[in-house]
């Protein structure tokens, strides 16, 4: 299948709902002698439910309602209104890579459950599939048995892994992998950090200390900060966000687990809130199934047909 249509697929649970609680609303709303007029109050009401209903959050449903009705009398459709502005919230946040950097270090962070260690595979493979030279670096050192399992996501995606022996010490591993990575050519090199948020002060200092070591060894890195958030979670992966953003300087998303939720409208809360773009959503289990997030997919594939 097509980008378009994997993601399609993994929102069917998110548009089953959302357009099941508003589209009878919508058709009324979109009647040819309705469209001049102003929204009338049931069908605000209707449209913040639904919006809520699908993890939009409080704040960008309200500004989509707001949207709605200053633009309403122009003789717009309510449902292109509201795709235009969810699509508008989406770009406003999609900032784009920089990529100028051999190697590029992507650091991925993120608490325990989250899918953070498989994202690490399916991203290398992901790389690899596009003509890149990447490699893995298991940074992890503290979690049971995480170095082994990323090993065999490694081994998957057929690219190399430099790890250590439990309890290492990970900013160790970092430079370990980043002075291989510039000897055997790698041009990226993803780094898989300790998935756990046991208090502020210990996972800002370790941190820390590993993008000190990466920025010595390689000018600028880490290059991303990808923060890995599971959807199914939705409105309580924002808090997530906000302590790693402080702590780790997040600049980029990973959405995990999109197809297993009906609040895939959490993507439009993180463009919203935290003025962040998801550069990737997690589709599936196998090793092919993360996927480049585009706003305009999203969007298009979430109302595609249903109205």
């Amino acid at each position: 299948m097509s980008f378009f249509d994997r993601i399609k697929q993994s929102l069917t649970r998110t548009k089953e709902q959302f357009v099941e609680r508003f589209d009878d609303v919508v058709k009324r709303a979109d009647e040819p002698s309705k469209r001049s007029r102003p929204v009338d109050l049931e069908t605000i009401e209707a449209l913040e439910e639904a919006l809520i209903s699908a993890d939009v959050g409080v704040a960008a449903a309200d500004q989509i309602v707001q949207a709605v009705k200053s633009k309403r009398t122009r003789g717009e459709s309510l449902r292109d209104l509201v795709k235009q502005e969810i699509r508008s919230i989406l770009r406003a946040a999609d900032t784009p890579v920089s990529d100028g950097h051999t190697p590029h270090v992507v650091m991925l962070v993120g608490v325990n459950g989250t899918g953070k260690t498989t994202t690490v595979g399916k991203l290398a493979r992901l790389l690899k599939d596009s003509g890149r030279l990447p490699m893995i670096c298991a940074a992890d050192t503290f979690r049971a048995a995480a170095v082994e399992q990323l090993e065999i996501w490694a081994n998957r995606a057929g690219v190399d892994i430099i790890r250590a022996k439990a309890g290492s010490d990970p900013a160790a591993v970092v430079f370990d992998a980043l002075v291989a990575g510039k000897a055997r050519g790698r041009d990226v090199i993803l780094v898989d950090t300790a998935g756990r948020l046991h208090t502020r002060v210990n996972l800002m200092a370790e941190l820390d200390k590993i993008r000190r070591v990466a920025s010595k060894e390689v000018a600028g890195a880490p290059h991303e900060v990808l923060l890995v958030l599971d959807a199914t979670v939705g409105q309580n992966g924002l808090a997530q966000a906000r302590e790693f953003t402080s702590v780790a300087g997040v600049n980029g998303i990973v959405l995990t687990k999109l197809d297993g939720t009906a609040k895939g409208g959490i993507a439009v809360a993180i463009a919203h809130d935290l003025k962040l773009p998801i550069r990737y959503v997690g589709v599936g289990e196998t090793i092919d199934d993360l996927i480049p997030f585009s706003p305009d997919e999203y969007v298009d594939a979430l109302f595609e047909d249903k109205w």
